[in-house]
């Protein structure tokens, strides 16, 4: 099929100069011959199927795919190394979106490369129930490597992705055996490097000197509200200098000048790379193109076919693909088969070879755990008197021991959160070996590099205080959404940090985070809760959990002989049961319950014998996890909080989400207001967080229910 084109791009028909050869020592691909007329009408295809999406749609960004399509179609067709049958190989290389709201430039990308997506599912753009949705989505569309949109995310992701194939890459490669040598493509736009996500993963992708992540940066000048300049005057390109990145600069129509940028960037081995590429949103369109019309709505029946003849394209039928485009990417497909078929023999010579090989790919690449990881961590529970953080610190070495794909780090905060893997290096300026990380004081950054590290292969944790998962929640957001196996360490987890006052004294934190949807939060009471947390992260792999440890030294929790620690998993379990008769004008068997996590759970414990020497008998249920308690099966739900009884829940933090398991009549203990600077005792007297002023509530609430 041969369609006439008018207005055709700067430099679309020129040579294809700077085509990259076969190189050797980069891994990379030798082009299959390409003919410029194809390459034409292969990017005319992917303009128009994403115009035709957001038209039929009638919502979308038809903008950003319209300008960008030269560059993605040189980048996928020449650079990248993708198959389709093997969405998930290893050894691939990665294209990150992180302009998500050009969702349709990937999507017929996908389907044009012959991924699992047809036509069918483009046409269904952004329609329940479709795999296109407005924004890519790990996990839903066959291809997409991250979950796109809220800006600055991908770019982020984009960063830990490649810092995880470097780590690879210091992990397998011995002599000949090279399995891991990936780049991290994506594309990037203004808004991506606004928002302050952006900044602080590149300054560490520049310290990392992470030469195999290449940003393409759709400067096309225009956001929402119109001209970037209105709020957007900066020299991106010196300040990526400055984090240590190398630049380029591009036309985004200009093939052959965009091919020797691409080229110069895969050269530079020891700095990330971003490319300027000036481009037009809405390329093509007569009235929308640079205009703010074009980013954020569809172009219009009219606009949408004038734009067509403009092209030389046929005004319809709409989602149009001639079979020369499909023979193209069907070729670019067959060049890189060979390629993954020698991996995939190398990789399986290399792990027959010995059984050490096999064991150190399934512990590292299939993120093995023993299956008695929850058993050994509570095992090995250090016992005494100490802060869950404290706890958390000997938890963790004990789980690094067993699980080679654990890795993590700190927002500079490791002396306090406790978190550094010992035995093992920092990972530094060009060293991957290592598995701890110096994040700085970063906590977005990290969040994001965290999400991304988790994609490329590993379960890595981030650790800061619980007051600044206000600067990580976004990424924490992402990871429950992707359902990634993030563990998020967070500690200094109430009013009773202390001095440093209400600033730093988080209160509607745990409510706020138990509200994500898929993100599991445990705050453990002491040693052996705080390894069976632990052990719950690290077995749980639909999704993140959110450890939350406390600064002060907390008592050592008395249990019986018997008990069964696999009850700590299921959220919530009767700690100490009521001793004497049952709480007056309640039904028989359902005796007081007093609930608490963390370091309430010794004040429980105490209120409770206070309120026995009272003549009244009381239950104490620890509940480290209540979502997961929440989950439980009815049966256990009422062994452990009998239906009718009184109940109080014991937590030093906003009262929310308590009133879910206490009921309408039940009390629930909190703090909602924000704290006060003053050492630890003086906070607990002055909160009524003490188990004398606890059982005196406690009392004088049951008596208003008599």
């Amino acid at each position: 099929m041969t369609l006439r084109r008018h207005g055709a791009s700067p430099g679309a028909d020129a040579p294809n100069a700077g085509t990259p050869e076969h190189d050797a020592a980069s891994g990379r691909n030798a082009a299959p011959d390409h003919d410029a007329a194809i390459d034409a009408l292969a990017i005319e295809t992917i303009r128009f199927l994403a115009a035709d999406a957001v038209e039929k749609a009638k919502s979308g960004h038809p903008g950003m795919p319209m300008g960008m399509a030269d560059c993605a179609y040189l980048l996928w067709t020449r650079f990248l190394r993708w198959q389709p049958n093997d969405p998930s190989w290893p050894g691939r290389d990665r294209f990150v979106l992180s302009a998500g709201h050009g969702s349709m430039l990937l999507y017929s990308l996908l389907h044009l490369s012959g991924y699992d997506l047809p036509l069918e599912e483009l046409q269904r753009f952004r329609r329940l129930g479709s795999r296109t949705p407005g924004h890519p989505e790990h996990g839903l569309t066959a291809g997409v490597e991250t979950t796109t949109g809220p800006l600055g995310q991908g770019f982020g992701n984009g960063v830990g992705l490649a810092l995880a194939a470097n780590m690879l890459a210091a992990r397998f490669h011995e002599g000949d055996f090279t399995p891991f040598r990936q780049r991290i493509y994506g594309i990037v736009s203004d808004g991506d490097l606004m928002e302050g996500v952006s900044s602080e993963a590149a300054s560490l992708a520049g310290h990392w000197s992470l030469g195999n992540l290449i940003y393409l940066y759709d400067d096309n000048h225009i956001s929402i509200e119109g001209d970037t300049a209105l709020a957007f005057t900066e020299d991106v390109a010196a300040r990526f200098e400055a984090y240590g990145w190398h630049t380029e600069r591009t036309d985004a129509y200009d093939h052959a000048g965009f091919m020797r940028a691409m080229n110069r960037a895969l050269g530079e081995v020891g700095r990330p790379s971003l490319i300027v590429c000036r481009s037009h949103i809405g390329y093509g369109a007569p009235h929308k193109q640079d205009t703010a019309a074009a980013h954020g709505e569809p172009l219009g029946a009219e606009e949408l076919a004038a734009a067509k003849r403009a092209r030389g394209w046929p005004e319809s039928p709409a989602f149009l693909i001639p079979d020369e485009v499909r023979e193209r990417f069907a070729a670019r497909a067959a060049a890189i088969r060979p390629e993954y078929d020698a991996w995939q023999r190398s990789v399986a010579a290399w792990r027959a070879a010995s059984s050490e090989h096999d064991s150190r790919w399934r512990a590292l690449i299939e993120r093995e755990r023993p299956a008695d990881l929850f058993a050994r961590l509570v095992k090995a529970a250090p016992a005494g008197a100490a802060a869950t953080r404290a706890h958390g610190g000997k938890a963790l070495q004990s789980a690094a021991a067993m699980m080679p794909s654990l890795v993590g780090g700190s927002a500079d905060l490791e002396p306090s959160t406790k978190t550094w893997i010992q035995n093992s290096e920092a990972i530094a300026r060009g060293q991957f070996a290592g598995r701890n990380f110096h994040f700085g004081v970063r906590e977005h950054g990290m969040g994001a590099i965290l999400n991304g590290l988790a994609l490329g292969g590993f379960i890595p944790y981030g650790a800061s205080f619980l007051i600044f998962t206000d600067y990580a929640r976004p990424a924490i957001r992402l990871s429950a959404l992707m359902k990634q196996q993030v563990v998020w360490v967070f500690t200094h987890d109430s009013v009773f940090l202390g001095e440093d006052g209400p600033t730093h004294q988080p209160i509607e934190h745990l409510t706020a985070l138990r509200a994500i949807p898929n993100l599991l939060v445990v705050r453990p009471a002491d040693g052996l809760e705080t390894a069976a947390a632990w052990a719950i992260a690290l077995e749980r792999r639909d999704g993140p959990t959110l450890l939350v440890l406390g600064r002060q030294t907390l008592p050592a929790i008395e249990r019986d002989p018997t008990f069964d620690s696999s009850l700590i998993a299921r959220g919530g379990y009767v700690l100490r049961e009521a001793r004497g008769s049952d709480v007056p004008s309640e039904p028989k068997g359902a005796a007081l319950t007093l609930i608490a996590t963390g370091s309430e759970v010794a004040f429980a414990l105490d209120a409770a014998a206070r309120l026995e020497a009272g003549g009244t008998p009381a239950r104490v249920v620890s509940m480290p996890a209540p979502q997961r308690f929440l989950s439980q099966d009815a049966k256990y739900r009422d062994a452990v909080l009998p239906p009718g009884g009184a109940r109080v829940s014991i937590e030093a933090g906003a009262t929310d989400y308590w009133h879910r398991i206490v009921g309408e009549r039940g009390l629930a203990i909190g703090i909602d207001r924000f704290g006060e600077s003053a050492p630890l005792a003086q906070l607990q007297e002055h909160f009524g967080f003490t188990p004398e002023k606890i059982a005196a509530r406690i009392d004088a609430w049951l008596g208003t229910r008599r």
